[in-house]
């Protein structure tokens, strides 16, 4: 892969260097991004996962150092590309206004040139904070395969056509979240008390475990004909009966051919699509959450949208190496919890001050207006990796009661 893009990057970046508009330039970069992976996906599902199969323990951590490499490389592709202005990224880019500079009476989000380490700093707490949150992420989808007693096999697929329908989701909530940042920067607030909320639910509410419940599953189940069995891998079948396997010539179990006259002229829906349904929806649910702490970070949309999109892309894998090991990292929750409260509480530290003096005076009193607090984004990043560090140590040394034996 690094080969693939060190041949094809230096071409890339020399066509796109011809436009003299920066907002050209910018669309250029997304647009190479989103090429680039584009070209993951196809080589993961085209190539090294085109047959179904079980993903081995031994593939899964390989593909999880894969994606995280180049999660964590592309932060190097960052500071080269803010420090020089490659394709215009890092001038006129919105950023927050510091407070020393601005004070209480300047624009919370400015216009101005990002550098490198600062553009570097801000896409790895970024992307540290989105892998974090996509931790619980794991928790529902490995409910949800167990309801619908996925095989193995084909959790994979299900996984990656998910990954797509993220991309699309996340990728047009992160621009419009962005517009409207810049354009009403108090949603801010929304965004900030929005996570303290979102925390204190976590911790004080458990969450719903009868899958079938489900509002989408069940309006699925009423609108469109489905079975109760899995066509191989499809999720829409013509299949009346459950399909049968024998053995080919080389001992692989092979689908055998449905009976004559078995075949509905209507197409069902099987399992593993309501599998698929209710992961998409769970990475909305969740991406309601993280997209704002994100924002807390940066307003920088090119940020934003690679360090979820990376974050997202190694879940798979993440899934198959945490899905059963991860129920012992007993403090991981209360961890996420803490992450959500600190990123919520940053947020407001940023967004509040300005309009606090307004809010006060619609209760009829007067105050003069205050500084943005603006935490350091080295410290976010200290804070947030020092938090996850803590809750894996903690739950290694105290674990759950009978864990030892489990």
């Amino acid at each position: 892969m690094s080969a693939l893009v060190g041949a094809v990057l230096p071409s890339f970046l020399s066509l796109a260097q011809s436009s003299p508009d920066p907002e050209s330039l910018r669309l250029w970069a997304y647009a190479g991004f989103i090429g680039l992976v584009l070209v993951f996906l196809a080589l993961d599902l085209g190539v090294f996962h085109r047959e179904a199969h079980v993903v081995s323990m031994k593939e899964a951590i390989t593909w999880s150092v894969i994606w995280l490499t180049c999660g964590l490389s592309f932060a190097g592709f960052v500071y080269f590309a803010y420090e020089h202005h490659w394709l215009g990224l890092g001038l006129n880019t919105p950023m927050y206004n510091p407070a020393s500079a601005g004070g209480a009476s300047g624009d919370l989000i400015v216009q101005g040139t990002v550098n490198g380490r600062a553009a570097a700093s801000q896409y790895l707490t970024g992307y540290v904070v989105e892998k974090s949150l996509a931790m619980d992420n794991i928790f529902v989808i490995a409910l949800i395969f167990s309801f619908f007693a996925v095989p193995p096999k084909y959790q994979h697929r299900v996984l990656f056509w998910g990954i797509i329908g993220a991309l699309l989701m996340r990728g047009g909530m992160i621009f419009l979240g962005s517009e409207l940042i810049l354009r009403y920067q108090w949603i801010l607030i929304f965004f900030g008390a929005f996570l303290l909320l979102t925390a204190l639910k976590m911790a004080l509410i458990k969450g719903h475990d009868d899958v079938s419940q489900n509002r989408a599953v069940r309006l699925a189940r009423r609108l469109f004909p489905t079975v109760d069995f899995y066509d191989g891998q499809r999720f829409f079948t013509r299949r009346t009966l459950k399909p049968t396997y024998s053995r080919d010539a080389r001992g692989r179990e092979v689908m055998d051919p449905p009976p004559p006259g078995s075949l509905s002229a209507r197409w069902a829906i099987t399992p593993l699509f309501l599998a698929l349904l209710l992961v998409e929806i769970t990475d909305l649910v969740f991406a309601v959450d993280s997209i704002p702490a994100i924002f807390a970070i940066t307003p920088d949309p090119f940020i934003v949208f690679t360090s979820n999109i990376f974050a997202i892309l190694g879940l798979r894998s993440l899934y198959f190496c945490l899905a059963v090991l991860i129920t012992r990292f007993r403090f991981l929750k209360p961890a996420l919890i803490l992450i959500l409260a600190f990123v919520g509480v940053k947020l407001l530290l940023l967004s509040l001050p300005p309009y606090l003096h307004r809010i006060v005076g619609v209760l009829g009193f007067t105050a003069e207006p205050l500084e943005p607090v603006k935490v350091d984004t080295a410290l976010s990043l200290l804070v947030v990796v020092g938090v996850l560090a803590a809750a894996t140590v903690a739950s290694i040394v105290f674990p759950r009661s009978g864990a030892k034996h489990a």
